[in-house]
């Protein structure tokens, strides 16, 4: 089956080394961060109200009316801090191995992170 052919080179075959570190799980870190991020903000973006009259009675809205709404607005917190955590610390994982020799990846590795602090 091609689909199952996709998740074993995936997953199973992967063509990694069998040296490889911790340090390396940040890169998928990051992925679960901004999906994390993505979901938990739709979901906050369906309650809020960003009006000023409204806005702050929209957040206790979420936080005490809406079903799990306090855990997903602590998640999209604790998530951000997180995120920008495993940003770094890929970051520097990159420069400790000496991942800048590779120019092009590393050119648009600095490009996703410019535009993330953009």
């Amino acid at each position: 089956h091609p689909l199952a052919k996709i998740v074993n080179d995936s997953f199973i075959d992967l063509p990694a080394p069998s040296n490889i570190s911790a340090w390396w799980n940040f890169g998928s870190l990051l992925g679960v961060c901004l999906i994390l991020q993505i979901a938990t903000g739709l979901f906050l973006a369906m309650h809020y109200t960003s009006d000023t009259a409204n806005a702050f009675s929209s957040v206790t809205h979420i936080c005490r009316d809406v079903n799990y709404g306090w855990i997903i607005r602590y998640m999209h917190a604790n998530g951000a801090s997180m995120f920008f955590i495993c940003l770094f610390m890929h970051v520097g994982r990159g420069l400790y191995y000496g991942s800048y020799v590779f120019m092009e990846t590393w050119n648009i590795g600095i490009i996703l992170l410019f535009a993330t602090m953009a």
